[in-house]
């Protein structure tokens, strides 16, 4: 059965590309253009990873990923922030922590690694 990973950014470029890459690598890919929305897609695709921007529209990604690592339906579902920030390495010291994060521009073969990473764990 092919892993399901959704994606949660605003770029449309990005998630294309992320996308692509991904399906391109076997896995099923669903997206958000926003949090708004993400408790409902979580409950009706049951993703198997999560890839979130940290800055998306109407709320902080790194809040978000915190949420949900305290909610008991989804603190274990591995969680990827991705952002252009240099600093995103405190990010994973934090209390609701994501599991990994994925610097913008990001190399391909270190975003395929960290998919396959959090996805074997």
């Amino acid at each position: 059965m092919r892993k399901k990973i959704l994606i949660v950014d605003d770029n449309e470029l990005i998630v294309e590309m992320m996308s692509f890459i991904l399906s391109a690598n076997g896995y099923d890919v669903k997206s958000l253009p926003s949090g708004e929305y993400i408790m409902r897609e979580i409950d009706s695709s049951q993703p198997d990873l999560l890839i979130m921007d940290v800055m998306l529209p109407g709320v902080d990604g790194i809040n978000l990923c915190r949420i949900l690592k305290h909610n008991k339906a989804t603190e274990k579902l591995p969680v990827i922030i991705c952002s252009g920030s240099a600093d995103l390495e405190k990010t994973l010291l934090a209390d609701g922590a994501p599991d990994d994060y994925l610097r913008k521009p990001f190399d391909l073969s270190t975003f395929i690694n960290k998919v396959a990473f959090q996805l074997a764990a």
